[in-house]
């Protein structure tokens, strides 16, 4: 039998295919309630993992996801929400998949085997930065490539993996296994084991902004308006915080070009732009500092 967890065949969904409809719908969903238990059991693991990223960030450093297939993909959509979600250069976090860009539609024949690519992709890694691996097997010699290298440039390397038997996890400084057991479809790790992963990429990336002052309570004060849901959200947030009426909010944000933080502190703090934006630089962009400095 395989080591490879998600390659085992799953006792509970052996006859899907002679299953009605509605019940191909409820083993599915069945199978789908385990996910969140199992990524309660790594809690402590991520919380870690946070910490890690945050501090590195503080530094200058770079968050940096590598992956193959599913969890390549994963990996860059977590990234590419980050800068209008958070308001951050799209540098700082970065998704890259084996293959390249062509991989994120298609699949690319031996890219998660390609040990070397996995060192050159690397390369691009620095001592402030942190290598988070994704692998649902954590087993591909991309991703062994990229901690080779990862390694040679000193910074820090997270392995998140739904196998505890994964070779990654002996390369890494932390690791973060979700075990979510055989998939629906056996091998199919797009299924449970990329919801688990997908759980825990949220968790690393909103945590770790959350914690260098991303957020104000449990607001995204740093989007980025750039369309008119966007537009209606900051407004909502500068109504609130400041305690004004959505028109006030409004013509405020239009006056200092959409800026969620700068509004809120000229309306709280009664002072102009220019006041606004010094105190939050004082401040390292962190609005709840410049709040209690007024």
């Amino acid at each position: 039998m395989s080591e490879i967890i998600t390659e085992y065949r799953n006792e509970n969904t052996k006859n899907i295919d002679l299953l009605p409809t509605i019940e191909i719908v409820k083993k599915i969903n069945e199978e789908d309630k385990l996910i969140a238990d199992s990524v309660e059991e790594e809690s402590e693991n991520i919380a870690r993992a946070i910490d890690i990223i945050a501090k590195q960030f503080l530094l200058g450093g770079k968050l940096y996801y590598f992956g193959a297939g599913t969890s390549g993909r994963l990996g860059v959509l977590d990234a590419s929400e980050c800068p209008p979600t958070f308001g951050v250069s799209p540098f700082m976090v970065q998704g890259i998949i084996a293959g390249g860009d062509k991989a994120l539609r298609t699949a690319v024949e031996g890219a998660e085997d390609n040990f070397e690519l996995g060192v050159e992709d690397a390369k691009i890694l620095s001592r402030d930065d942190v290598c988070v691996v994704i692998s649902a097997s954590g087993n591909p010699k991309y991703i062994l490539g990229v901690l080779k290298q990862a390694e040679s440039a000193c910074c820090k390397t997270i392995a998140i993996t739904c196998n505890h038997k994964a070779a990654i996890l002996e390369e890494v400084s932390l690791g973060i296994c979700v075990e979510v057991g055989p998939e629906v479809i056996a091998g199919s790790s797009r299924m449970k084991a990329g919801t688990a992963t997908k759980m825990v990429l949220n968790m690393l990336t909103t945590g770790s902004m959350i914690k260098i002052g991303k957020t104000y309570e449990n607001f995204m004060i740093d989007l980025m308006p750039t369309n008119e849901k966007l537009k209606d959200r900051a407004i909502r947030i500068v109504a609130e915080l400041a305690g004004v009426q959505a028109s006030v909010a409004l013509q405020t944000l239009i006056e200092c070009d959409w800026k969620v933080k700068v509004a809120i502190l000229m309306l709280r703090g009664k002072m102009t732009q220019e006041t606004s934006k010094e105190l939050l630089r004082k401040n390292h962009g962190v609005l709840r500092r410049a709040l209690g400095s007024i």
